[in-house]
């Protein structure tokens, strides 16, 4: 086990660097650029910019080089643990992207949407599968439907639209009541309305996916010999179905759980977009239509580090949740 650890660890580095190569090039490809925008903002307000000014704006950017030069920069930085400044805010890009406040809304809204998610997708992917060609079936099928084909921006705006601007059940947008000032179980409660669209956005349009899943694999479970042997033995249908199938169906739903730990602390940055929340979804997508390079690539590479984590975790759990994985 201690070995198989230490050479996933060792690929995970190859991986990681292989991931900060490729999304280091393609940010210095983008069409345009944090000093050309500046530059064209110069431009608009009517001041004159001459070619050595452009020059030396390239150059305390860090952008004045080739791509290879600035990436082999950017990495020498980040091995010392120097993930540079914004070029947005000219703060500490840590201090940005690990602000509790953007943080901790963005984990909120995901930890909580996952939980929701498995506590209701899993159950009825449980009961399409047993139940197949049912009405619920159909309905679970509609359902996955639902969460697969409809954009979240598009979702999002239609709950808004119906449940905050046309019902007045829920706030609009934001985190809380800015024109009153709240203490305790009152801002608490104004901070749960303010959340739960974005919440019930995200649950809606994830479940899809997870029951498909679920229902997929428990469909393929049921008709194993040894389900057939259980009910023989006259084992209960609850006992068949829980304790043998589902258990059996456990190595796909872990294999999810992989995407799970980056998705707790990416943001929805549609979701937070179309509800003014301030969470770091929000903030990762301002930063990329800037081009604040510091803080996509520190962004993403966190967002890396969390993937190959969790796929070295989930890989870890196949010996938990079925001894005939062998790990080696």
């Amino acid at each position: 086990m201690f070995k198989y650890i230490l050479k996933r660890i060792g690929i995970s580095i190859l991986i990681l660097l292989g991931v900060s190569l490729i999304l280091y090039i393609l940010l210095r490809c983008m069409p345009t650029d944090f000093v050309e925008q500046k530059i064209l903002a110069l431009y608009t307000a009517g001041v004159d910019v001459s070619p050595e000014f452009i020059e030396e704006m390239y150059k305390s950017y860090g952008l004045n080089g080739t791509i290879l030069e600035g990436y082999f920069s950017w990495l020498w930085n980040f091995v010392r643990l120097d993930f540079g400044t914004s070029f947005i805010s000219h703060r500490e890009v840590l201090s940005d992207i690990f602000n509790p406040g953007r943080l901790g809304t963005s984990f909120y809204v995901a930890a909580i949407a996952t939980v929701f998610e498995f506590l209701i997708a899993i159950p009825l992917g449980i009961t399409a599968a047993t139940h197949q060609y049912s009405f619920i079936d159909y309905l679970v099928t509609v359902l996955v439907l639902i969460g697969i084909s409809l954009p979240s921006f598009f979702f999002g705006q239609m709950l808004k639209d119906l449940f905050a601007n046309k019902l007045g059940w829920f706030p609009v947008s934001g985190m809380g009541d800015k024109t009153v000032s709240l203490t305790g179980t009152a801002a608490f409660i104004d901070y749960l309305r303010h959340m739960f669209l974005p919440i019930l956005t995200v649950v809606i349009l994830s479940i899809g996916g997870r029951m498909r899943m679920t229902r997929t694999n428990m469909l393929e479970v049921m008709n194993a010999d040894y389900i057939r042997t259980a009910r023989a033995k006259g084992l209960s249908e609850g006992k068949v179905i829980y304790k043998h199938a589902f258990r059996n169906t456990l190595i796909p739903i872990v294999t999810g759980l992989a995407g799970l730990i980056p998705s707790l602390f990416s943001g929805a940055m549609i979701t937070e977009t179309v509800f003014d929340l301030e969470g770091i979804g929000k903030y990762a997508l301002n930063a990329m239509t800037q081009g604040d390079i510091p803080v996509i690539m520190t962004y993403n590479m966190f967002l890396a580090f969390l993937s190959v984590l969790g796929v070295l975790m989930s890989d870890l759990m196949y010996g938990i949740v079925d001894p005939r994985v062998k790990l080696a």
